[in-house]
């Protein structure tokens, strides 16, 4: 059973679309958010034998699978200069694979989120706006999992932690922000163009290989590597890698200009969801 303190709103009458009412919904709907959350991570490993025991063990299989393949049959180094362990590539790799796996796992499920939940639009009143919120909270709780293996594996592999590694929150909101804009975004076009779904998953892949996750950018050629800049998660990654791998503080300039690009697309997401949303009963 879903709790619910929502106010009745007719679904064809035009929503409010500033950050201030994304605010106030996201207050009044709080405890909906948390809810829903948590069923959905549950949810994730329901009826099987492991449970919520998956959400470590999968982490700590691909860390594995990471190390045995890049350090021991590819022999793969990272090319910072100086002597480099064998598990140095893995690790640097897994921190790319995260930042990654939390932008593109919620934007392969925006699409069906509406979709998925046509109960909520047809026949209850219901904040659809949260949706993408709760899609977000899942994924992040697994990727903070995958984060607590990375450090758990770093201090196993090296001996220390690097104390810079308290700003990696600060260095993924950014991404959340700016991921939740394109969910709202693609959760609305995903009702009335159902090919988005299938497309979506196509640019995720593409981004992970024109992203720095298996290789780092000094690899590309000068003029190619504007091209990757150009990627949202290239930034985001190399400054995870920063503040993880290489004990260095954050680029606090860099992290402000894209938190305000962020929250731009944010707001425009979030303004083109509540103005498409009144067409979602009519569509479904």
């Amino acid at each position: 059973m879903i709790l619910t303190n929502q106010v009745g709103i007719n679904p064809h009458a035009a929503q409010l679309t500033s950050l201030v009412a994304l605010g106030k919904s996201l207050w009044r709907n709080r405890l909906i958010i948390i809810q829903m959350t948590k069923r959905e991570v549950v949810g994730r490993y329901k009826g099987s034998v492991m449970g919520m025991a998956w959400s470590f063990f999968n982490p700590v299989f691909m860390l594995t699978v990471y190390t045995f393949v890049f350090s021991v049959v590819f022999k793969s180094r990272w090319g910072v200069g100086g002597e480099e362990s064998k598990t140095r590539f893995a690790v640097v790799l897994f921190v790319g694979m995260i930042v990654h796996g939390l932008f593109a796992e919620v934007l392969n499920r925006a699409p069906s989120l509406i979709l998925s939940n046509v109960n909520y639009v047809k026949k209850v009143v219901f904040p659809l706006e949260i949706l993408p919120i709760i899609a977000m909270g899942a994924v992040l709780f697994h990727s903070l999992i995958s984060l607590g293996v990375l450090l758990a594996a770093f201090v196993l592999f090296n001996g220390y932690l690097h104390w810079t590694a308290i700003f990696t929150p600060l260095v993924l909101l950014p991404l959340v922000i700016l991921t939740l804009g394109l969910a709202w975004m693609l959760a609305s076009l995903g009702v009335f163009l159902r090919d988005v779904g299938q497309t979506i998953v196509i640019v995720t892949t593409v981004m992970m290989f024109l992203s720095p996750v298996f290789y780092p950018v000094t690899t590309l050629p000068e003029e190619l590597r504007p091209w990757l800049m150009a990627n949202p998660l290239t930034f985001i990654i190399e400054q995870a890698r920063e503040v993880l791998i290489w004990g260095h503080l954050p680029n606090w300039i860099g992290l402000g200009v894209y938190t305000f690009v962020a929250t731009v697309v944010a707001w425009t997401g979030y303004a083109w969801f509540q103005k498409t949303r009144k067409g979602f009963a009519d569509v479904l």
